[in-house]
């Protein structure tokens, strides 16, 4: 019984996602910093799809504890809720992608 008083004590989310508003094309990038690493289960999903690494998403880790989402050439079909996901611990913001006007 003993053993129970000495659990890993459980990671919580130091600095959470930040709203982001980028233009057609560019690139947006969003940073969720954990208290520590060894969180498993880390997923991050754009509007509740998940999403994986690839040339157009790259999702990064720097010491277990901070995780990176970059979402390259975005498109107004982008826009939406972002969430980062690592065991319970769940962080959301907005991805406001601008259409570039012709009219300015």
């Amino acid at each position: 019984l003993l053993l129970l008083c000495y659990t890993e004590e459980a990671a919580v989310i130091v600095s959470g996602l930040k709203n982001t508003d980028v233009f057609v094309g560019e690139s947006a990038t969003f940073t969720c910093e954990l208290s520590h690493p060894g969180v498993k289960n880390v997923q991050w999903w754009l509007d509740g799809s998940p999403l994986h690494n690839n040339f157009v998403t790259e999702i990064s880790e720097q010491d277990g504890m901070i995780h990176t989402l970059t979402l390259n050439d975005v498109a107004c079909h982008d826009s939406g809720t972002v969430t980062f996901r690592a065991g319970s611990l769940i962080s959301s913001a907005k991805l406001l992608v601008k259409g570039i006007s012709l009219l300015e």
